[in-house]
């Protein structure tokens, strides 16, 4: 690293080991055997520490300066690389800013590096919660969750984060030789959402926030999965039920679930819900319907906060896939969309397809006006082309696949006309691509500048 590039840094905190680099340019990366292979030797070149905007500023200015590529990070959670330096540089380690600003008028506004739990536990204090979370709540950031995520818990009542009204502001660092400070609003806002970092250094948000409910964190086992599937359609459909998640589980995955062995029965796929305390009973009405039976009920909070217990929500989402990896490292996952008219059939046939090669991990979420069945199955891999054909498979079927094992934006994403609009926002804030470059395939830097 450049000795006039640290001396203009100052006295912000950065971690220069080689221990504490490595680990700073990781994340969640090697849930995908392809990936694992492609950045395993990505690394950073030095950790920056900010404590605040001011400090952001200047180093965002000095990056513009020298050339320096910076990546920026929250907690570390993603899957696909988001937070990993493709080009070295620095990695700007974002956890310093951590405040809640205010919350008024169903809004919060609150800095970027704020753990999402942390964030959770001041709302609640004030009768408020998050909208939706992801399944590494404990440990993710709001700047994270919003620039590297999709949707999370929460999204089976307000969809995903990009959907209309889910982020209400952004305020954004410009690396160029004098930043800027952009405040994004309304749609705006999207030019940052699901960007991974490359459109901006965001340092605060804007977030609506729902009155808080005591959620109820329940399993419901059943003798088959279509059975499950069924239930978890009608469940999500009910539109008197307050809810948060649905997530089915197949019966090959439920071994893995070490902390509920004792109450999922043995051979049983289940379905785990968070529901609004007014809606136990008529969830528990519709399982019945469903020949399903109630196995375990705790409030959510409880569970979250006690040693001795979990949250249902760290068995859902890329948890799922997380708790079998923590017994068998070698399977992989793809995540997939069902067309709902086709559903069932869908389903049907691709279990058929691929036998005990895919153990089956569906969630509900909102999707538009609609309810749609996503995927986030797991998989026994083998070799990249064999997963390659899963996905293929799907796809001839008429599932959407949303390939978990790319790195850039445009060949993961639901919606490429957006990316485009992102690439050329980019043009503007990042003229010289120093921000976690590589993430944006379809982006060429306005201007050259030399490291050093």
């Amino acid at each position: 690293m450049h000795e006039d590039f640290r001396a203009a840094l100052g006295d912000i905190p950065v971690i220069d080991d080689e221990v504490g680099i490595k680990r700073k340019s990781r994340d969640f990366f090697w849930y995908s055997p392809i990936l694992f292979e492609q950045l395993r030797d990505k690394t950073a070149e030095l950790v920056v520490c900010p404590r605040d905007e001011k400090d952001v500023i200047t180093v965002a200015s000095a990056c513009a300066r020298y050339g320096v590529p910076l990546t920026p990070r929250g907690g570390g959670t993603g899957n696909y690389g988001q937070s990993m330096p493709f080009e070295g540089g620095i990695v700007l380690d974002m956890m310093g800013l951590d405040q809640l600003q205010w919350v008024k008028d169903g809004v919060a506004r609150v800095q970027a590096g704020k753990l999402l739990y942390d964030l959770d536990q001041e709302l609640w204090a004030q009768g408020k919660e998050l909208r939706m979370f992801p399944s590494t709540k404990k440990t993710a950031t709001i700047g994270g969750h919003i620039c590297g995520g999709a949707g999370g818990l929460g999204s089976l009542t307000w969809g995903f984060l990009d959907d209309r009204g889910n982020v209400v502001g952004a305020r954004i660092v410009t690396l160029e030789e004098e930043p800027r400070i952009i405040e994004l609003r309304g749609n705006d806002t999207d030019l940052i959402n699901r960007s991974f970092g490359t459109t901006g250094i965001v340092v605060e948000l804007e977030l609506p926030v729902e009155n808080r409910t005591h959620w109820r964190d329940m399993i419901v086992a059943f003798d088959d999965f279509i059975s499950a599937v069924q239930f978890a359609q009608e469940f999500t459909a009910s539109p008197g039920i307050a809810k948060y998640a649905c997530a089915v589980v197949d019966s090959t995955i439920t071994p893995y679930f070490v902390h509920f062995a004792k109450v999922i029965p043995e051979g049983k796929p289940v379905v785990l819900l968070m529901v609004a305390p007014s809606g136990v009973i008529p969830t528990a009405e519709i399982a019945a319907g469903h020949s399903g039976t109630i196995v375990y009920e705790e409030d959510m909070a409880e569970g979250e906060s006690n040693p001795a217990k979990e949250p249902v929500y760290e068995y859902c989402w890329n948890h799922t896939t997380l708790q079998v990896l923590k017994h068998d490292r070698s399977v992989t996952y793809i995540q997939t969309v069902f067309p709902s008219e086709t559903m069932y059939r869908d389903i049907e046939a691709l279990r058929e397809l691929f036998g005990d090669e895919v153990l089956w991990h569906l969630e509900f979420i909102r999707a538009g006006s609609d309810i749609a069945c996503t995927g986030a199955s797991v998989v026994r891999y083998t070799t990249a082309d064999r997963l390659e054909e899963v996905m293929s498979l799907h796809e001839k079927q008429g599932v959407t696949v949303v390939n978990p094992h790319v790195s850039n934006l445009e060949d993961g994403a639901r919606d490429v006309v957006s990316y485009r609009d992102r690439a050329e926002f980019k043009l503007g804030i990042d003229p010289y691509g120093l921000l976690n470059p590589g993430k944006m395939r379809d982006y060429t830097p306005a201007k050259i500048r030399q490291a050093g």
